[in-house]
């Protein structure tokens, strides 16, 4: 008989789960004071019926519980060449829209400038996700430019697709 496996440490969670590709995105809102976004890498369609979708900001996150006072968000599919504004809008304490182009969504948050796609969103849920907090949002309007590669992340790093197979 085999002894129970013990516990799972994040350093190495990290590692293996490090292995699943994913893309990356910026969260917008327009508060009081002004545009606020932050990068997250944990997104996901949720629902066609009703349309939603998911996204989990760290409990540390400083930005986050100003977006959740809005109520509204976009979500900002980078494309493959922002790389820049990825690590940019994971800073804490700048500026993080000096220089950056935008539009508002129907809901006045801001759609960043060559975004693969644009997901804008109202808040309707929370959950407890550990160290992270689950949100889900209701998908109010959307859109996509198809000729815009996506930018992905794997084992710790950038990556990009050449795009075939399409």
């Amino acid at each position: 008989m085999s002894a129970p496996p013990g516990p799972v440490s994040p350093a190495v969670m990290r590692d293996v789960l490090g292995h699943f590709v994913s893309g990356i995105v910026v969260i917008t809102a327009v508060g009081p004071d002004g545009p606020l976004g932050f990068t997250c890498q944990s997104f996901s369609s949720l629902s066609l019926e009703p349309p939603l979708v998911s996204f989990a900001p760290s409990r540390t996150s400083t930005t986050w519980p100003r977006i959740r006072e809005v109520g509204a968000f976009c979500v900002n599919v980078l494309a493959a060449d922002h790389q820049e504004l990825s690590s940019g809008f994971a800073r804490s304490g700048v500026d993080k829209f000096a220089g950056v182009s935008w539009r508002p969504a129907p809901s006045g948050a801001p759609v960043l400038d060559g975004v693969s796609a644009w997901i804008d969103c109202a808040l309707r849920d929370e959950f407890d996700g550990g160290d992270h907090t689950i949100v889900v949002g209701q998908v109010q309007d959307l859109g996509a430019d198809a000729a815009r590669l996506p930018l992905l992340f794997y084992r710790g790093r950038y990556a990009v697709t050449s795009g075939e197979g399409r």
